[in-house]
């Protein structure tokens, strides 16, 4: 039998409410003492935080797809570690695997079908990157401007693109220029992340929306209009945008989490102007889910690794230390505390 730490839900924010560290607990759990038949015990060596998460934090989350997290259970989310134990013939010890499904917890039971193996010189040895820009977000990030961004090389288009700063945002962004964008601006919430999202990843400009007006910002960073607009944000900041946006343009709704700690249904309701914008100038606005798409992530995995191995796109980390920060990197994240995309490290 195992000791292991877990981190449990503690208590529930409410639906209009903002989550805070508290709202979770580690506690120290027993793991085993036996494998079935293809279970694998796996160390964990890292563990993702997203913006999801804030809505299975409800009761109701609010999407078929996503179940709540129970009171008292043990937390779950994306997570890369290793095989320890396998009882498995798809398996072998000392084989990476990831999940969507991983526990809050240092070591953990899994069944192989939950499990997913994964090849370290995929990303050079960053088994960190599965859970980011080789990953979840930087999938959703591809797929979305590939299925509803209608890039066109050569057209002229300029990307905006919220949350530009954050896991998903960063390589989207990046992914624009690749795909063909003249011009791609990013809006995020401090100087230092306007900074990074030009020096380093290569956008066009970049919006900082707590300083002065982000509609006058864009119309001097976007002075051609907007054509591909890559929403992770909602609220105000995309009412802005759209209202800039050319006709037949094109918004990739991926997520809105200004939204999260509202009790509104997803995704929410748009202001009269703004939906009058969409309508008078025949602007697409699709929910875009990557999970509709799982017959393309072998292959997207396959062109993320190469961009980035090429130096084509460039990746953003910001990593906190130990399975009892785990709330705080959450709360962090959720207030854009991070750049690029978050992780929890959890053991070598």
């Amino acid at each position: 039998m195992l000791l292991v730490q877990r981190v449990v839900l503690n208590s529930r924010p409410g639906t209009d409410g903002e989550p805070v560290p508290g709202h979770f607990c580690v506690e120290e759990a027993i793991v085993g003492p036996f494998l079935k038949e293809g279970q694998v015990l796996v160390r964990t060596l890292f563990l993702s935080v997203d913006p999801y998460m804030r809505c299975r934090m409800n009761e109701d989350t609010g999407a078929e797809y996503l179940a709540p997290w129970g009171l008292s259970a043990c937390v779950d989310g994306g997570g890369v570690g290793v095989v320890e134990l396998s009882r498995c013939d798809s398996l072998s010890v000392d084989d990476v695997v990831t999940s969507f499904n991983w526990h809050w917890q240092t070591q953990c039971l899994m069944d192989e079908k939950l499990l997913q193996k994964v090849e370290p010189q995929l990303v050079d040895g960053h088994i960190s990157y599965f859970l980011g820009a080789v990953g979840m977000p930087g999938l959703t990030a591809l797929l979305g401007v590939r299925e509803k961004g209608h890039v066109t090389e050569g057209a002229n288009q300029t990307m905006v693109v919220s949350g530009a700063a954050g896991a998903c945002g960063s390589i989207a962004g990046q992914i624009g220029r690749v795909e063909g964008c003249t011009r791609v601006v990013g809006i995020c919430g401090s100087d230092e992340k306007c900074r990074v999202l030009v020096e380093d990843l290569g956008f066009s400009a970049a919006v900082n929306y707590r300083q002065g007006d982000v509609a006058t910002a864009l119309k001097e960073s976007c002075p051609n209009g907007v054509d591909v607009y890559f929403d992770n944000v909602g609220g105000s900041i995309s009412d802005a945008v759209i209202a800039q946006m050319n006709n037949d343009g094109h918004v990739i709704l991926c997520g809105q989490i200004s939204q999260y700690n509202k009790d509104v249904p997803y995704p929410p309701p748009l202001c009269d102007e703004t939906q009058e914008a969409l309508q008078s100038k025949n602007i697409s606005r699709e929910r875009f889910m990557v999970l509709n798409y799982m017959e393309k992530h072998e292959a997207g995995i396959i062109q993320l690794s190469q961009w980035v191995k090429e130096g084509q796109i460039k990746v953003l980390e910001t990593v906190v230390n130990g399975i009892e920060n785990m709330g705080v990197a959450f709360c962090s994240m959720m207030k854009g505390g991070n750049i690029g995309k978050q992780v929890i490290k959890i053991s070598d």
